[in-house]
């Protein structure tokens, strides 16, 4: 096992956000976030409580514009975040796979930390991306924060829409689903010695 707390506290500032962001992987699920984008606050806690990650997230920016970087760029923090706390990755399971409904939403997420960045995101209903949910997040917000998090934080992630209609079932189960993989992958192993993979480093 990894020696030591998994934790990570990164900012990032740019002329279009500011993010301030600390996590803890062997939390709880306890979160306190302000994105200034309530969507994305009920997204994030609800990956918190579900992947059982502390999670504390300040951000601002230029949502006047709209909510795109701010959105992208928490996104972007959040991945490097569980990269830098992951470690070396000793004694992890690796491996997740959660399919997880929300009334008429069903979504299934595998996730391999691979060390390798992919994502693979199917499913979502035709018109989603268009929709705004809450009046203010669009339904494509929901891909580019798990490319963002894939890419920043090495992860294989694999989400498949199973089913749905209404766009905030449809979205917070794809963050519960991913949250719920996440889990079971970071979760250390007792049968597992060293590194989980045949190259001897993820």
């Amino acid at each position: 096992m990894t020696a030591g707390p998994r934790t990570a506290s990164i900012t990032r500032e740019t002329s279009e956000s500011r993010i301030e962001l600390s996590l803890d992987l062997d939390g709880t699920g306890t979160s306190d976030i302000q994105t200034s984008v309530p969507f994305y606050d009920h997204l994030l806690t609800a990956f918190a409580k579900h992947s059982l990650t502390d999670l504390t997230v300040r951000a601002s920016g230029d949502t006047h514009i709209d909510v795109h970087h701010t959105v992208e760029d928490t996104g972007i923090v959040l991945g490097q975040a569980i990269r830098q706390a992951l470690g070396d990755k000793s004694g992890i399971a690796r491996f997740g796979d959660a399919t997880v409904p929300l009334d008429d939403a069903l979504v299934q997420s595998v996730v391999d930390i691979s060390g390798r960045p992919y994502l693979a995101h199917t499913g979502e209903p035709a018109g989603f991306e268009f929709h705004l949910i809450g009046g203010h997040f669009t339904g494509s917000m929901v891909r580019h924060v798990f490319e963002a998090i894939a890419y920043n934080a090495a992860l294989t992630v694999h989400v498949r829409v199973l089913g749905g209609r209404d766009p905030h079932h449809i979205a917070e189960a794809e963050f519960k689903s991913f949250a719920r993989a996440f889990r079971q992958a970071k979760a250390f192993d007792a049968a597992v010695s060293g590194v989980p993979s045949t190259k001897g480093a993820l």
